[in-house]
């Protein structure tokens, strides 16, 4: 994962569904007013809880994005990432992608938490209602994790594509950036499709509840009163290539890849431990050659939970100093645990920020916990002329993902 010499990775699109918006500029616009997704649950009968709000993505209309296959046959999530992929293609000029990247050798990279899950919800409750003769083979079909990736391949008909599903959870956003990142800066693909998606499910909705980490109504990261996360829905698709490539085509440039770190330490199933985020941050500055004081702002993992939000903040002083830590903020305030689109969600408000300069905010925040110590921008986006940015996943099981993303130099057009 050290950023030895190799072809600079470029971010040349970008596509988004998530509760604060669809599309790019959607997205764009959720974030810099601090949009909240957060309302009642419709996916899925929430009698017997106590606690019923969640982000999902709303008014989602997949016949507008999916073009060649069955709607039907896909599962939500599958969906999601099929759309955020058009979204992201097109987005990067590719406004024919059927016959433009059909021959390029590609990668496709999706990471999820749940897979289909909410499918798997469904047919359970159908083999307890109706007994397992009755349940739905073309949602059986839809099942399989894989079909997040290879979906893709599918709906634009490309040939020369690996794609590949990476279940590391809550951190699977990033660990597809960075597969992208190596591709790509290795020489193995010219072009890679890089993301996560997640759809709201009961399983996952029930773990954390029985956790005790459900919110009743907001999220609200690094707030002395924060009591969880709420979980959400959606997915982002990067398109990532390299500089050469993109600069032949006249691509718009969104940001550039400078490196990422991941590890993965087992300590404990779901409790982060301090020493081995450090570790992580500490690789993907190694790998990106960026010094700690050189990082503009930290797109963190951040949660909503004490056991989240106090150890990565400590993590966060120690690599970068106690005395002025980069403004660090949470967009799952926002849109909520998104699950294995939270890292490639973030990613892509990374790659805007420093596209249109400003950070984010950290919504529904009244009282930073001082036990965090950081400036979370809280409640307003601010204005800022950003160079490099950070962005941290920290999924259960200790596996940790980290990437660091560069504004794109205007001498590079």
């Amino acid at each position: 994962m050290r950023g030895e010499p190799g072809r600079r990775v470029v971010v040349t699109g970008l596509g988004a569904v998530s509760g604060i918006g669809i599309g790019a500029a959607e997205f764009l616009a959720g974030l810099r007013a601090g949009k909240s997704a957060a309302g009642p649950i419709t996916a899925f009968d929430t009698e017997g809880f106590d606690r019923s709000t969640a982000c999902e993505v709303r008014d989602f209309e997949p016949d507008r994005w999916i073009r060649n296959l069955e709607v039907r046959t896909l599962g939500r999530a599958s969906r999601f990432s099929v759309a955020a992929a058009r979204m992201a293609v097109a987005d990067a000029g590719f406004p024919e992608p059927e016959s433009a990247l059909r021959d390029i050798p590609c990668l496709i990279s999706v990471g999820t938490t749940d897979g289909e899950s909410r499918d798997l919800d469904h047919l359970v409750e159908e083999e307890v209602d109706l007994g397992p003769e009755r349940m739905d083979p073309t949602v059986a079909r839809r099942v399989p994790a894989g079909r997040l990736s290879s979906a893709i391949a599918q709906e634009f008909g490309l040939t020369r594509a690996e794609a590949v599903t990476l279940p590391t959870a809550c951190a699977a956003g990033n660990y597809a950036v960075g597969y992208g990142y190596d591709a790509i800066r290795g020489g193995d693909v010219d072009l890679a499709l890089c993301g996560g998606a997640d759809a709201l499910c009961r399983k996952t909705f029930t773990g954390f509840y029985r956790l005790g980490t459900i919110a009743p109504e907001r999220c609200q990261p690094f707030d002395k009163d924060r009591k969880g996360i709420l979980t959400g829905e959606g997915a982002g698709i990067l398109v990532l290539e390299s500089l050469e490539s993109a600069l032949s085509r006249g691509a718009r440039i969104y940001a550039e890849v400078l490196g990422y770190g991941l590890n993965c330490d087992a300590d404990h199933p779901v409790a982060p431990n301090q020493d081995s985020v450090v570790r992580c941050m500490r690789l993907a500055l190694d790998s990106a050659r960026v010094k700690p004081d050189e990082v503009d702002f930290i797109s963190a993992h951040g949660t909503g939970t004490k056991a989240n939000d106090t150890t990565e903040a400590r993590a966060i002083r120690q690599v970068f100093g106690d005395a002025a830590p980069p403004r660090t903020v949470s967009i799952k305030s926002m849109i909520g645990h998104s699950m294995g689109a939270a890292g490639a969600l973030a990613s892509i408000a990374c790659s805007l920020a420093l596209t249109e300069g400003f950070i984010p905010p950290t919504i529904n925040h009244d009282e930073t916990d001082p036990e965090c110590g950081l400036d979370c921008v809280p409640n307003q986006a601010v204005e800022a002329d950003l160079k490099v940015v950070q962005n941290n996943g920290l999924a259960f099981g200790g596996n940790n993902a980290v990437v660091i993303f560069g504004k794109a130099r205007a001498d590079w057009s």
